[in-house]
């Protein structure tokens, strides 16, 4: 179902994800996304499986976990209120690159490669910070990985 609340609006627009959009803007983006609701267990995408949208986290926790070459699954992130996950299947057009799933009760609010290149024929302007936000999150989750590598390099060494 489609969404629409005051407090979900201040919510979005205090995650990464919303954040310099108008109200205008925001409405419009608002009306785009379908709220999925998802129990502790359940597997929201799955490394490998095309994908088509994106989620924000409202409210809940999940899990990210990627595929080893032995085969083993590996803890990569957590994920909570305010995160946002699967954007990189919407800019690269590939398929998702780990499997998220909900450790707790959570609710999620998708949007679709289909509604995001409606709001980009809609609100141009808008889209263009959208896209700026997300590649703020992206690169503030290499920086993150960037450390993480330096610091086990750092560890192999001693």
């Amino acid at each position: 179902m489609a969404v629409s609340s005051p407090d979900l609006k201040a919510f979005l627009l205090a995650t990464p994800f919303f954040g310099g959009l108008s109200d205008t803007s925001l409405d419009l983006l608002l009306s785009m996304l379908v709220e999925r609701r998802v129990q502790a267990g359940q597997i929201v995408v799955a490394e490998g499986d095309p994908g088509r949208s994106m989620f924000v986290v409202h409210s809940g926790e999940l899990e990210v976990r990627r595929q080893g070459h032995s085969g083993e699954l590996i803890h990569t992130a957590d994920l909570g209120p305010g995160d946002f996950f699967g954007e990189m299947t919407l800019i690269q057009m590939q398929n998702r690159s780990a499997t998220v799933t909900a450790t707790t009760p959570a609710v999620l609010y998708e949007l679709t490669a289909k509604n995001l290149y409606a709001y980009y024929k809609a609100d141009m302007p808008a889209y263009i910070i959208v896209l700026q936000n997300v590649n703020r999150e992206l690169c503030r989750r290499l920086r993150r990985a960037d450390e993480r590598v330096a610091e086990l390099l750092h560890q192999l060494r001693q």
